[in-house]
């Protein structure tokens, strides 16, 4: 799709007689709602588009084509939901194993299609159940996992052959990881047939999260470890969801949210490039994690562009020669941030919402938020209608029937180009400061989401941004919401099997292993996973594996930047 530059100095005319005929008169008698309609990033939307708004240049296949082929605009694959739907993929875990077993089960009985995981934050941060760091945190936000043991019983019954698995775990990523691979070995299950995904993203964490443990240099050796043990041994496994969902909760626009996940991206190609391996080695598995955020036409432009972004990134900076390691596949769950405790039956309504833009946009998997998460992890009754939400979207409403239906809409297209250029110059404004480390080094990313996040607040405190419920379309009614409360005797629990599990176990082949692992990570760029599995195939606990790298690497501490 081209356009005749006399066809598009006539649209120009008629557009400029339709302001003065129609528009100006209308306005005279009513006035429009604001005096600027703006997109989250700041940039002005206008009241139409036309093909104007594209350009004379402005070239379908260069810029679109077609599905499953380059700059993937429109999908990754070919056939997109008409092959088969997006994963449904429900975030879940608390308490003990046990318990988010018997929760992923239900889900799976429900119709979910694959799991993810959530841990608790000892677990996120490499301190065992009965560390005093643990105190009051064990199985609060996600589950418990000190050992193997803790692994076996949370995929008890599950073939890990036939689920596909989503883990939300960075510092301690190599641990898990390595527990799932030992479980799966006892099933009869061998690395190959693992399908799934660890997060691994430890830069998104310096930038939005804080669950780092280690300075950035060796957690991104560890991080690359991971990339390059599976790119050798669990093919069918993504090794590292690069995360961008983390920093659009933390204040972030859609615009910083692709170029700042972007950027993390290239940097975790270049340093698995500068450790020896080929980009048409790995590039294939990475994956990536979005938020779908209230605006429901630029989180569908915003996907877009990501898309077209990568591509280009892969094949014009890194000389990507494989169709598959220029392809953006991605993860994206609702967004949290928008969840409100106020009348919290709402953010059903949201979170379809914000699905739907997630669909349309073209995403491979799907967490939906339940309604009442701003209140505390979520029931079984709401989860369900999280999940029925997506199932509605997938067997109901018809937007799955055909690829991208809103490609070629103007507006749509203006605003994908829109976001593939403003965040092309952040990207290139980062590569010019040294990269994605330097930049966080000076806080310039953290400074940037922080005058972001300042901005949207003040726009909702000044009732310039609408949130319904909480600063217009107030109630002054109890709350009837039934809360999922987690037993405080859990963390007693976990105390009791690391007593049984440290008696039982051969302390002197763990202290050997521990010693091996130790001795590799002193090393410059050894490989770590193969000692961290055979750490935990002798029933090291997942602090002491972290305990060990304490002693050799040290702990981060975050400077003060503002």
């Amino acid at each position: 799709m081209t356009f005749d530059r006399k066809k598009l100095e006539e649209i120009k005319n008629a557009e400029k007689e339709w302001d003065e005929k129609v528009v100006k008169p209308l306005i005279a008698k009513r006035p429009e709602r604001k005096e600027k309609f703006m997109t989250d990033d700041g940039f002005e939307i206008k009241r139409v588009y036309t093909p104007a708004d594209l350009g004379e240049e402005w070239d379908y296949l260069e810029r679109l084509n077609f599905p499953g082929s380059y700059p993937f605009t429109r999908g990754v694959y070919g056939t997109m939901y008409r092959g088969r739907f997006w994963t449904m993929r429900q975030y879940a875990g608390f308490g003990t194993a046990e318990e988010s077993n018997r929760r992923y089960k239900y889900l799976l009985e429900q119709g979910q299609t694959g799991l993810s995981v959530a841990f608790d934050l000892p677990t996120q941060i490499g301190y065992d159940s009965d560390h005093p760091m643990s105190e009051g945190e064990v199985g609060k936000v996600g589950v418990a996992i000190d050992s193997l043991w803790d692994m076996r019983v949370l995929f008890d019954g599950i073939p890990l052959d036939k689920v596909s698995t989503s883990m939300t775990i960075n510092s301690t990523a190599a641990n898990l990881l390595a527990m799932y691979i030992l479980v799966a070995e006892e099933q009869g299950v061998t690395p190959d047939k693992l399908r799934g995904t660890v997060q691994n993203d430890i830069l998104k964490e310096y930038i939005a999260r804080g669950t780092y443990i280690f300075p950035p240099v060796p957690s991104m050796r560890l991080t690359t470890d991971i990339i390059m043990y599976c790119a050798e041994n669990v093919p069918k496994w993504n090794p590292i969801s690069i995360s961008g969902y983390h920093i659009r909760e933390a204040g972030a626009n859609a615009v910083q949210e692709v170029a700042f996940t972007l950027a993390d991206g290239i940097e975790y190609v270049k340093a698995v490039i500068d450790r020896g391996m080929d980009v048409d080695k790995f590039a294939g598995r990475l994956s990536f994690f979005f938020n779908a955020h209230n605006n429901f036409l630029e989180e569908i432009a915003k996907f877009r562009a990501a898309r077209r972004l990568w591509a280009y990134i892969m094949k014009e900076w890194f000389n990507a020669k494989k169709s598959r390691s220029m392809l953006l596949r991605f993860h994206t769950q609702t967004a949290g941030s928008t969840l409100t405790a106020q009348q919290p039956e709402n953010n059903i309504v949201r979170v379809a919402i914000q699905a739907l833009a997630a669909v349309l946009g073209g995403t491979q998997s799907l967490h939906t938020n339940s309604y009442d998460e701003a209140l505390s992890l979520p029931t079984e009754k709401s989860v369900r209608i999280a999940l029925r939400t997506q199932q509605i979207i997938a067997y109901e409403s018809g937007v799955v029937d055909t690829i991208d239906p809103l490609g070629g809409s103007y507006y749509i297209e203006w605003l994908t180009d829109h976001i593939y250029e403003e965040a092309l110059k952040y990207i290139e404004k980062i590569q010019k400061m040294g990269g994605m480390m330097r930049a966080i080094e000076r806080g310039y990313i953290q400074k940037e989401i922080a005058e972001s996040a300042y901005k949207y607040q003040r726009e909702v405190e000044e009732k310039k941004r609408i949130i319904v419920g909480v600063n217009e379309f107030v109630v002054d009614e109890p709350l009837d919401v039934e809360i999922l409360k987690v037993d405080p005797s859990i963390r007693e629990k976990q105390i009791e099997r690391l007593r049984k599990l440290r008696s039982e176990r051969n302390s002197k082949k763990v202290e050997e292993v521990l010693d091996k692992l130790r001795k590799a990570a002193e090393t410059e760029d050894e490989n770590l996973m193969p000692y961290i599995i055979e750490a935990h195939r002798h029933l090291a606990t997942l602090g002491e594996v972290t305990d060990v790298l304490r002693e050799v690497w040290g702990e981060y501490r975050a400077p003060l930047i503002f």
